[in-house]
């Protein structure tokens, strides 16, 4: 058995085969057949085909921009931080050794 060189399909070559393939009128295995190209090949372009096709429309779930992934962080460690922070009013919730100290200095009036 002679190996073939490896082929390099145009983008609208991939493209026309995912579009026969999601239509449904013909099995992979038929369209393997059609096309020349191995039938996980046909696969894998369909399901990249209509997980493309959902973010263009809107209606897959599509993860966020950087920039906006990058301010949700940075609001997270935000709220995170003052959180954490002895020194803030909402950490005293959080760390009552710290709120303890404070009432104690309090009372002696230091």
């Amino acid at each position: 058995m002679s190996r073939r060189s490896r082929r390099n399909h145009s983008p609208t070559f991939k493209a026309k085969v995912a579009l026969a393939a999601i239509k449904g009128e013909q099995t992979l295995s038929e369209l393997a057949q059609l096309h020349d190209v191995h039938t996980t090949q046909i696969a894998a372009r369909k399901a990249q085909l209509l997980e493309r096709a959902a973010r263009v429309s809107g209606s897959g779930s599509a993860e966020p921009s950087p920039g906006v992934y990058l301010k949700m962080l940075l609001a997270k460690i935000g709220e995170l931080t003052l959180e954490n922070d002895p020194r803030s009013s909402r950490g005293q919730a959080f760390c009552p050794l710290h709120s303890a100290r404070r009432v104690c200095r309090a009372q002696s009036g230091d």
